[in-house]
Parts: structure tokens; C-alpha cells; sequence
């Protein structure tokens, strides 16, 4: 074989890329396909980790988008369109194999579907801070939207907290909460086993049943209506609720007879697409994503990674993981 022919070869293998796609409702496979031409402002990232979230990510796999939210649920860089079929992810820590010189070598996050090899504009990837390693650093995108949450909480020093639903992001919600002065913050869950985790973060426990009660501001992250009801329950005169759960294409019931209009209460709504609107004028996107990979230097927080598979082998274990209740972040090893 001729040199040239070897060196076509080799620039072709290094043009493509395999990646995870959803074909339909529970079925995914890895597609192998074309990497796009580099730009001048691009960066090719090679993947290290990703981090499997089992709350959007589940609602997009299991098909439970509902037709009104397909653009606005288009993730960055998604493959094909909601429902299906689609390339989704948003949690990708990788090396940056070619662009600019300030990041060529370095280990960076971005908001990408799981794939092996990837190529985006310089500006999309954010170096991971030296003190946080990359296989925490999946963790980003679920701690920036903890973060989102507290700003919409607006949670004070004093404040009593409970968080219902100890998922990672209900996890990291209730952490961030107990490290503001003064905070009583209790996490709530069904499942007593959860509370393993948040003994590893320095948190309280409780079954919702037994969670504190006059409570200042309350967080509902668990994706469950009953539990939506039940901060009600446990809400002080004039407290606020942050509902934090995307129900997808599911409906969630709500009682708001009882004490609910006598106590003053507000139900308000978090979601990351958005800065909370308190922080709008001073903090974009990207700020906000800087300051949760800063937030992931605490060695504790690997309490939170579930699992690890091989990205070679993901396609079959994948509508597992993602049905599983034990499954916190799940992490695919490239």
C-alpha cells in the first residue's frame, strides 16, 4: 500500500467518530459517522467520560417529550430530532486533540451527546479545573442545574430546607443548600438506602413522612407529584416551593384545598435552560457552568457515580441503567 494511500486512510479514521444514538422508544445503538470539516474556531475533542442522567435523558430514550417541547428540549449539539431518531447527552469530559493553543491538551467539559470523538466550536468546551478530575467532572451539568436551583430558591443564611427526591441532582441541590450558613437542610426520599449518600455529603436524611416541618423553602426533585404534595405538608407560613422535576409528558395531580391559600404558599418552577432570574443581569450560561465545575473539587461528591461501562459495550446495558431506581450518575468510560 502506497504511503498516501496510508495517510488517507489514517486522516479518515481520524474524521469519524462513533456515538449514541436512540433509534426508538427504549432501543439505541452506536452509529459510526462523519466527523464535520474543522473550522477555524473549532476544537476536536477526544471523550475520556460522559455521564448518563436519569432524569431528562430517561424522558427522551423512554419517548415521553411531549410535541410542544421538541425544540425547546433540543439539547446542544443533539443528533436528528425529538423523538426519535436522536443523538442526546449533555455530559461529555474529554481532551482537546486540535484548537486554539490555550486549550490544545487540555481536559475540558461539554454539553454533548455520548460520543467517542467530537468536534465544536472552541467556545462550547470549558477547561475542568486542575483540582477536580475528569471522571468527576460528568457530574457539571447536574451541578449546574442544583446551582440554578438554589439561586431560584433564593435560599438564606437561617434558612430550614428540604429537599424531596435523592437523585444527583436533588443530592447536589441539598448540598450546595447546606453549605450556606446557618441552613438546617434535610434531604427526603423513599428509599432508606439513599440515605448512604447523603451521609457521604454531610447531609441529613429523613423518609418524607418524617421530614422537618414549618420549613422556609422546600424543593421538590424527585419527579413525583406525591412528593410535590407532600412539601405542602411541610411548608411554613408564606414558604416557598420550588418545583424542580420535568414530568415530561406525564400529568401530576395536585390538592391545593387544605392549608395551602391559608398558609400563603408559592409554587414556583426551576429549569436550567435559564439563568435564575435574580442572577440574569450578571451571570450567562457559561459563567454559571464555570462555577459548577468549580463546585465539583470536593472528593465526596464521587459518592454520586453509580456505575462505569465502556462506551463499546453501552448499547445493551443502557435501557437498564436508565430504568434502574438504583441509578445515580452512571458513567461511560471511553
Amino acid at each position: 500500500m502506497r504511503i498516501a494511500e496510508i495517510g488517507r486512510l489514517a486522516g479518515d479514521r481520524d474524521n469519524r467518530a462513533k456515538a449514541l444514538w436512540f433509534e426508538e422508544a427504549r432501543t439505541c445503538v452506536l452509529r459510526d459517522e462523519p466527523l464535520p470539516p474543522p473550522g477555524p474556531k473549532d476544537a476536536t475533542v477526544r471523550a475520556l467520560f460522559s455521564g448518563i442522567s436519569r432524569g431528562t435523558e430517561a424522558l427522551v430514550f423512554e419517548g415521553h417529550v411531549p410535541e410542544s417541547e421538541y425544540d425547546r428540549m433540543q439539547g446542544p449539539h443533539q443528533g436528528g430530532k425529538l423523538p426519535f431518531p436522536v443523538k442526546y447527552g449533555y455530559a461529555v469530559v474529554g481532551v482537546v486533540e486540535e484548537g486554539p493553543a490555550e486549550l490544545s491538551g487540555r481536559t475540558v467539559f461539554c454539553l454533548h451527546p455520548h460520543q467517542d470523538r467530537f468536534r465544536v466550536e472552541a467556545s462550547a468546551v470549558h477547561p475542568v479545573p486542575e483540582d477536580v478530575p475528569a471522571g468527576r467532572a460528568v457530574l457539571a451539568a447536574n451541578m449546574e442545574t442544583a446551582l440554578n436551583i438554589v439561586w431560584d430558591a433564593g435560599i438564606l443564611p437561617g434558612d430550614r430546607v428540604a429537599v424531596f427526591g435523592a437523585g444527583v441532582v436533588g443530592l447536589l441541590t441539598a448540598y450546595i443548600a447546606s453549605r450556606i450558613p446557618g441552613t438546617e437542610t434535610v434531604i427526603c426520599d423513599t428509599s432508606p438506602v439513599r440515605g448512604t449518600q447523603a451521609g457521604a455529603l454531610g447531609l441529613a436524611f429523613a423518609l418524607p413522612q418524617e421530614g422537618p416541618v414549618n420549613c422556609d423553602v422546600l424543593v421538590n426533585a424527585s419527579a413525583a407529584p406525591e412528593a410535590l404534595a407532600g412539601a405542602i405538608d411541610h411548608a411554613g407560613f408564606e414558604a416557598k416551593i420550588v418545583e424542580a422535576s420535568w414530568y415530561g409528558d406525564r400529568l401530576a395531580s395536585l390538592c391545593l384545598g387544605g392549608a395551602f391559600h391559608a398558609r400563603r404558599l408559592s409554587i414556583v418552577s426551576s429549569q436550567v435552560g435559564s439563568v435564575a432570574a435574580g442572577r440574569r443581569a450578571r451571570w450567562n450560561p457559561a459563567r454559571r457552568l464555570r462555577k459548577a465545575l468549580d463546585l465539583l473539587a470536593d472528593e465526596r461528591l464521587d459518592v454520586l457515580i453509580s456505575g462505569e461501562t465502556p462506551f463499546a459495550d453501552i448499547a445493551e446495558p443502557y435501557p437498564g441503567i436508565i430504568a434502574s431506581p438504583d441509578t445515580l450518575c452512571h458513567r461511560i468510560r471511553y
